[in-house]
């Protein structure tokens, strides 16, 4: 049965492509935005004041809540940091406060809430499932934060489920579109060592992962939003340099990142073997089940 879904952060990369998805199979999507509604399909919200009213919900079957700012497009300042924590929290307590209220007046709705493969910090070797405990560092914080705002959904007996997302390969933005330049300019080599597992995904998997989420309300908890297998690094990156026929030789050393990207550096450079396990258990089947299929179909629509 077609649904009523409303899509924080649904003019950014994930969010936009969630909202087509969706809306070509049938469903009803509703946007939230952070300004005065120009459009039927949008509801203005204030996340930082924690104001969205319940009314603007009604009828809503899901919420997937995507909002929050960009780990990866400023300089980590504290200011910043900062701003990445408070994006999440308060637009996850606004929802999740929202949610409780409209449990409250019988409406049930199913919140899928962002979270990121950050938790677990630099892990090595170790193979991560959605059992895995949480890690150290900033982002680790952060996203263990993000996922206790979901609790005011929690305690009103709603079904929540978080999804920790990897790096996403996508067409339009994402990771790629720093990687891309470098691997057709041939220096798209290892980063530090090269030997850190990086937990991707393509972006039509994320979407349809989200997607097969709204549609099973029994998957609650965190869940790995991960391609079936992680790869390190360098075998990426040597994977994308054959794809636009140049080598992977050139190495960035560890310092050089740090130096460049500041405390984002740490989740370039450090290893999250984070696996699909709840996914996988679900019954849920990637398009994409190897970095090689991912680039390639990144890559086509590209061009």
């Amino acid at each position: 049965m077609p649904q009523r879904v409303a899509i924080t952060g649904a003019s950014g990369l994930i969010g936009g492509a969630l909202s087509a998805f969706l809306r070509q199979r049938g469903d009803e999507v509703v946007r939230l935005v952070r300004r005065p509604a120009r459009a039927s399909d949008e509801v203005e919200w204030d996340p930082a004041a924690h104001r969205l009213d319940p009314a603007d919900l009604e009828g809503v079957t899901a919420v997937v809540n995507l909002a929050g700012a960009g780990v990866g497009d400023k300089r980590w300042t504290p200011t910043y940091q900062q701003q990445i924590l408070a994006s999440r929290v308060d637009s996850t307590t606004t929802v999740a406060t929202t949610l409780a209220t409209l449990a409250a007046q019988g409406q049930r709705v199913r919140l899928v809430s962002g979270a990121a493969v950050g938790v677990y910090g630099d892990r090595g070797d170790e193979v991560l499932t959605e059992e895995s405990s949480p890690g150290g560092g900033f982002l680790s914080e952060v996203v263990r934060a993000w996922e206790t705002a979901a609790d005011p959904a929690r305690a009103a007996g709603l079904s929540v489920a978080t999804t920790r997302t990897g790096l996403v390969f996508a067409p339009g933005g994402g990771a790629l579109a720093r990687m891309l330049p470098l691997a057709r300019a041939g220096i798209n080599g290892p980063l530090g060592s090269g030997r850190q597992w990086w937990p991707w995904i393509s972006l039509r998997d994320t979407v349809a992962g989200l997607a097969h989420l709204v549609d099973h309300p029994e998957i609650e908890g965190p869940v790995n939003l991960v391609g079936p297998h992680p790869d390190h690094q360098l075998d990426i990156a040597r994977e994308l340099g054959r794809q636009v026929h140049r080598p992977a030789l050139l190495p960035a050393p560890a310092f050089g990142i740090k130096l460049v990207l500041g405390g984002f550096s740490d989740e370039v450079l450090t290893s999250k073997r984070a696996v699909p396990a709840r996914l996988a258990e679900s019954g849920f089947v990637h398009q994409d089940q190897d970095v090689e299929s991912a680039l390639r179909w990144v890559l086509s629509q590209r061009s």
